[in-house]
C-alpha cells in the first residue's frame, strides 16, 4: 500500500512541469502502463488530476482548490509563537511577530523581555510603518510599483533625528533591505530604542510576516544587538520551513 501511495504522489510532480500521456507516466514511475492508469485514473476521481481532449493528464482544479484552502487556514502566529519563545529565552529581549493588512502593520504576537525595561507595543497595534523593522521587510516586498504608491501616500513623522524624512530616502531604505535580505531600527522611532528584523516567507517566497527583537540602550548598544542578527535570521528561517511544509514539525514523522 505504501508503494502504491509513494508512486501516485510521484505523479503529481510530474504533471507540475506540464502536461503528460500514460506513457510518460509510466516510464517515470518505471511501472506497466496498466499501473500508471490504475493511479491516475484514482487521481481523477478525487479531482487531483484532469485528462485532456489529446488524452494527456494535468494536474486538476482539486489540488488547487486544496492548496489555496490549506495556506487561507495557516495561521503563521500558530506556528511562530514557540519559536519567538525560544529565541526570547536565548536573548532575553522582546520579540515581535507583525504583518501587513490593509495599508497598515500590525503586532499580532509578542514576547516580554526579561529586563525590567519594557516597551510599549502591544498585539493588535499599529506599528510606526516609516521606521520600524519589520514594516520595511514587509514593504521592501511588495511590487515596485506598489512599493511606490504606499511610500508617496504615507505621513513622515519626525519621531527623532534618525526618523525616515520622506518617500525617496523611504524607497532607498526598502531597496536596501530588499537586498538585503534584513531590516534595522536604530534609534528610528525612539531614540533609546534598536531593533534588528528578519523576514518569515511563505511556500512561494513571499514575505507574509516578519519577525523582530528590540532592546533599549541602557540594555545593550545598537552594535550589541545586532551581533543578534545571525539568531533572527535563523528563527526567522526556522518558522518559514515549518510555515511553508519545507521542514517537518518537530516530533513529527
Amino acid at each position: 500500500m505504501s508503494q502504491t501511495v509513494d508512486r501516485a504522489l510521484s505523479i503529481l510532480p510530474l504533471l507540475a512541469e506540464g502536461p503528460a500521456d500514460l506513457g510518460q507516466v509510466a516510464d517515470r514511475l518505471g511501472v506497466h502502463k496498466s499501473t500508471a492508469l490504475r493511479l491516475l485514473r484514482t487521481l481523477h476521481e478525487h479531482g487531483l488530476v484532469y485528462r485532456q481532449s489529446d488524452q494527456r493528464y494535468r494536474l486538476g482544479a482539486r489540488l488547487f482548490a486544496l492548496a489555496q484552502e490549506a495556506m487561507e487556514n495557516l495561521d503563521v502566529r500558530e506556528i511562530a509563537h514557540p519559536h519567538l519563545v525560544r529565541l526570547n529565552e536565548s536573548c532575553g529581549h522582546t520579540v515581535h511577530l507583525a504583518v501587513y493588512e490593509e495599508n497598515e502593520v500590525l503586532y499580532i504576537d509578542k514576547v516580554e523581555s526579561r529586563y525590567p525595561v519594557r516597551m510599549y507595543s502591544r498585539i493588535g497595534k499599529p506599528v510606526a510603518i516609516t521606521v520600524a523593522a519589520v514594516a520595511k521587510l514587509l514593504l521592501a516586498d511588495l511590487p515596485e510599483h506598489e512599493r511606490r504608491a504606499v511610500a508617496e501616500k504615507l505621513d513622515y513623522p519626525t519621531y527623532t533625528s534618525r526618523s525616515t524624512p520622506n518617500a525617496g530616502a523611504f524607497l532607498r531604505e526598502l531597496e536596501k533591505v530588499r537586498e538585503q535580505g534584513w531590516a534595522t531600527d536604530l534609534g528610528g522611532h525612539e531614540e533609546s530604542i534598536n531593533c534588528v528584523a528578519a523576514p518569515i516567507r511563505g511556500a512561494d517566497g513571499r514575505v507574509v510576516a516578519a519577525m523582530s527583537v528590540s532592546a533599549p540602550n541602557v540594555v545593550v548598544t545598537a552594535d550589541e544587538l545586532l551581533t543578534l542578527l545571525p539568531l533572527v535570521r535563523r528563527a526567522a528561517d526556522d518558522i518559514s520551513g515549518e510555515y511553508s511544509g519545507r521542514t517537518p514539525v518537530k516530533g513529527t514523522v
